[in-house]
């Protein structure tokens, strides 16, 4: 699994130090979302973002988001 930031407004903003067309792979998408979790803005999370969010929980976190 493949996750381009630039398609993912909050994905975006944890990526700050990252070119804006970075394409990163699922586990270090994953590793990222949960390290940086209290810098998402969970009520600015678009439907097409939340949906990958679970989808990278559920392959690469075993349903379970451990939040930094």
């Amino acid at each position: 699994m493949k996750i381009e930031t630039s398609h993912y407004p909050q994905f975006r903003l944890l990526c700050w130090s990252h070119p804006g067309n970075t394409v990163l792979d699922g586990q270090d998408a994953s590793d990222l979302y949960e390290r940086n979790w209290r810098f998402v803005d969970t009520e600015a999370l678009e439907d097409g973002e939340r949906s990958p969010i679970a989808l990278l929980t559920a392959r690469y976190g075993n349903g379970i988001m451990l939040a930094a």
